[in-house]
């Protein structure tokens, strides 16, 4: 196998914090599909047409994020913010932006849930299932063709759908990462020498240490406060922090951890925790907006707008933390000859996931007849060969599938 010369990753110049914004506000307002489909529309706008980044780093951040607990769309947003906008403001504008749209979505539909009953609207949830198919489609095409370019790569990718369709849940995701980075070091020993250009993220090795301790302190922290002052905030706090940091795999994983914390704790009705998690279906955004839902609706109290934004910023905030304790170490550990090799496994591996994911769970419970599948080949031909926004499959998708629903 032969190398290739690596080309510089930093983007050309930082950005401001407005640009942050409004680029990720607009990926707030239409990335539907969960958070396999978010990173197929980050990678569109960010690495092909904006260009803030390429796509190996991409990848490299997204193989980052696998490794840690919480919402992993969210965590490569928050560090492309950091990265674009110059820092932690950079970094909770994304976040924000990012976030608001669903999260407003669904506090709103705590208080007038009984409103959204209408056969059309099943229908409009169905086709907002086969943009996901069309976008990670042509995110899997995209990232393959860059990522897994000679049959030791593709080798590891189809290895790692082995074993998270084998294994499955998160476990599976952590061991193709990691026998990614290990069949990189074992096999990819012709990785390129140190890149020439960096991917420097503007947070000093002690922010990145003190955000570290903050998670841990929390974590640990937390219980023990909500019980010795029996504050109700506390303890609504505490439940959604826990559920952030202790999961992996993304906001489906989440969701015993948040049944836990708030049917079986007798704070919100079972019937009314389905409801939402349904609605969430059909917002854009992360899923992790969920929490804004269960907020808006616990008893006791603190609940209202309140309790929402208690539960939101609870349940984010593990995982920004420890993205961002890890990013000012990142780019040193991305320049070394062995973490070339293993990162280019990885990058691989993290084709292979994507690819398991692909067919399930996003083809299997979105293809369910001939016309599904129609419908989901012409928004991947919209996104590829037309070059369409996907926000124009977005709703082209949902209007078809709607029309299917009310017609059959």
């Amino acid at each position: 196998m032969s190398s290739t010369p690596s080309t510089p990753s930093a983007p050309a110049t930082r950005g401001s914090v407005l640009e942050v914004f409004l680029a990720f506000l607009r990926l707030g307002f239409t990335s539907f599909g969960g958070p396999i489909a978010h990173l197929g529309y980050f990678r569109e706008a960010f690495v092909v047409r904006r260009r803030w980044i390429d796509e190996a780093a991409y990848a490299d951040l997204v193989a980052l994020s696998q490794f840690m607990p919480g919402p992993a769309s969210s965590q490569v947003g928050f560090s492309l913010g950091v990265l674009r906008g110059n820092g932690l403001a950079g970094g909770f504008a994304a976040w924000a932006a990012f976030t608001l749209p669903s999260a407003i979505l669904l506090f709103l539909f705590a208080l007038t849930a009984t409103l959204f009953v209408h056969p059309a609207a099943e229908g409009v949830l169905h086709g907002l299932k086969l943009v996901a198919v069309a976008v990670v489609a042509q995110a899997v095409w995209g990232m393959a063709r860059s990522l897994t370019p000679d049959p030791t790569r593709a080798t590891i990718a189809l290895t790692a759908v082995a074993a998270v369709v084998f294994i499955g849940g998160a476990a599976g995701q952590l061991m193709a990462i990691a026998g990614g980075i290990l069949a990189g070091l074992l096999l990819c020993g012709d990785a390129p020498p140190a890149p020439q250009g960096t991917l420097r993220f503007p947070v000093s090795a002690k922010s990145g240490v003190v955000a570290l301790v903050l998670f841990f302190l929390l974590l640990f922290g937390l219980p023990l406060a909500a019980w010795s002052t029996g504050s109700d905030a506390l303890a609504l706090f505490e439940a959604f922090y826990r559920a952030g940091a202790l999961v992996f795999g993304g906001g489906h994983v989440a969701l015993p951890l948040l049944e836990a914390g708030t049917v079986a704790a007798g704070r919100i009705d079972a019937d009314a925790f389905i409801a939402g998690y349904g609605a969430t279906q059909a917002v854009p955004g992360p899923l992790f907006t969920f929490a804004a839902y269960l907020g808006a609706l616990v008893q006791p109290g603190p609940d209202g707008l309140a309790g929402a934004t208690i539960a939101l910023v609870a349940i984010f905030l593990p995982g920004l933390l420890l993205v961002y304790g890890m990013l000012p170490f990142w780019d040193t550990l991305r320049t070394r000859q062995w973490a070339q090799s293993g990162l280019r496994g990885a990058n691989a591996a993290v084709v292979g996931i994507l690819g398991a994911a692909l067919y399930d769970p996003i083809w299997t419970s979105a293809v369910l007849d001939p016309v599904d599948f129609l419908l989901a080949l012409a928004g991947f031909v919209l996104l590829t060969a037309w070059q369409a926004a996907p926000w124009i499959v977005v709703l082209g998708l949902a209007a078809a599938s709607a029309l299917k629903a009310v017609a059959w």
